[in-house]
């Protein structure tokens, strides 16, 4: 299992960023994410693979400088 924001779910083995983002259908070029805290650029959630235990938030992207 995981906590994906405020929801406990299945983890599969080898599943991924990308691939839990699409099955759970977030708009993940609207949202950034984080992995047990630690920021996961859009260019690398495919090749995230989570396992038991992890924890993953989606939050609104802010853009600007």
């Amino acid at each position: 299992m995981l906590q994906f924001n405020d929801i406990t779910l299945p983890c599969p083995e080898g599943l991924t960023l990308a691939a839990l983002l699409e099955a759970q259908e977030v708009d993940a070029n609207q949202i950034a994410t984080a992995v047990n805290g630690e920021f996961i650029p859009r260019t690398q959630r495919e090749a995230t693979v989570l396992k038991t235990g992890d924890t993953v938030l989606t939050f609104q992207a802010i853009e600007g400088g």
